[in-house]
């Protein structure tokens, strides 16, 4: 059946691009170490606690029953007045993502109750103190189809060793007696909620990801692809992100002619982070400068007249200007690439190599500007790499 036939064509063709999109070699590598791990949860931390002070959190009501008597309660404008991790840790999950946990955490949190009954009704203050709370949560990640980083929930786990209620205000029996009460579904609230914030949390940060675009303008001559492509590889010390790296010209997205080659990062794991950079990086940006025209440059009359260049001292280069301008005049000089710069990068060094032309004018006394000559250059130049 011919309708078979192409529908099997195109499958295998939708194979084949999704196995080169996954074999894709990066132009930039980036590593975190567990160093930067640590430094980055440090950080972490502090914004989190910030966050969660601003939180506020639904309420939610309930009914107990005391002798024959129903008693209907509502908690509301939950907030936190304090909290403090005083242990941390985060490591990587080979194959996974990374793992944050958090023991002999401690929170206060402060609310409004009211309670009724057939018979009365009363209302007043709630502080909450939770002690012992110890949460460990584990992040995957990977990349999604846009080349964006995901992140999502993988596994949530918690305990709580205290809950201890005080009502204020109201009578103080009633509170008394609310108090005792409150403890148990306040726990049972936290163990229903606390993770199911959490991974709604993630998922939001996760969403905010993906709008983060993964392309920026370096210049006014070039932009850079930093996508991923691939999804973060994960091992026990570090975790390595393989970006695109390719430097474009600006509003010309059109890939270089070339591929970027496998290129490894060295193991040495005494820094938070790595970045390497690659020939292809190089050499994209190279191109894309080239075919944006940052590497003509024209100088004017005025900036010559700074260095004093005129045609008496070329004289010296070409003799037979002597007998074309007698008097002195201004020069004008247009310097131009004629092929993008070549860039080696090689261990401890990298070199770049200009191949160009110079054309240069005379600005002769009616402002009129008269071709004298075009000459060839080639500019060399290494650095060492430490």
């Amino acid at each position: 059946d011919k309708g078979e036939k192409m529908l099997k064509m195109w499958y295998s063709l939708l194979l084949c691009l999704l196995f080169l999109q996954l074999e894709a070699n990066p132009g930039l590598k980036v590593r975190i170490t567990q160093k930067g791990l640590d430094y980055g949860r440090k950080i972490g931390m502090e914004l989190l606690k910030q966050e969660v002070l601003k939180e506020t959190f639904p309420g939610w009501s309930g009914q107990e029953s005391f002798l024959a008597m129903k008693i209907n309660y509502m908690i509301s404008k939950l907030r936190i007045g304090a909290v403090d991790f005083p242990e941390t840790s985060a490591s990587f999950i080979p194959g996974i993502g990374i793992s944050l946990s958090m023991a002999h955490a401690s929170a206060t949190i402060s609310a409004d109750w009211r309670m009724e009954t057939w018979l009365l009704k009363d209302q007043g203050g709630i502080t909450v103190s939770i002690s012992g709370l110890f949460i460990a949560v584990i992040f995957k990640v990977s990349r999604d189809s846009t080349g964006h980083l995901s992140i999502l929930l993988h596994n949530c786990q918690l305990s709580v060793s205290r809950v201890k209620v005080k009502l204020n205000g109201g009578s103080s029996w009633i509170a008394s007696f609310l108090s005792g009460y409150l403890q148990k579904p306040i726990q049972n609230k936290l163990d229903e909620n606390l993770c199911l914030n959490i991974k709604h949390r993630i998922q939001m940060m996760d969403a905010q990801l993906r709008k983060y675009n993964v392309s920026s303008q370096i210049d006014a001559f070039a932009q850079i692809d930093y996508s991923l492509v691939s999804s973060p590889a994960v091992f026990k010390s570090h975790i390595n992100l393989d970006l695109k790296g390719t430097v474009y010209p600006v509003g010309n997205h059109t890939d270089p002619p070339f591929v970027p080659a496998p290129f490894g990062l060295s193991n040495h794991g005494d820094s938070m982070l790595y970045l390497g950079v690659s020939n292809y990086f190089l050499k994209s940006a190279s191109l894309a400068y080239y075919r944006a025209g940052a590497f003509n440059i024209t100088i004017s009359k005025e900036l010559a007249a700074t260095f004093n260049l005129n045609t008496t001292i070329l004289k010296g280069f070409v003799p037979e200007i002597a007998l074309h301008y007698v008097t002195a005049c201004p020069v004008l000089l247009k310097l131009m690439a004629t092929s993008p710069p070549v860039v080696s990068l090689q261990a401890d060094r990298c070199s770049l190599q200009i191949t160009g032309c110079v054309e240069v004018f005379a600005v002769l006394p009616n402002s009129t500007s008269q071709h004298i000559f075009t000459g060839n250059l080639v500019s060399s130049m290494n650095y060492k790499i430490t």
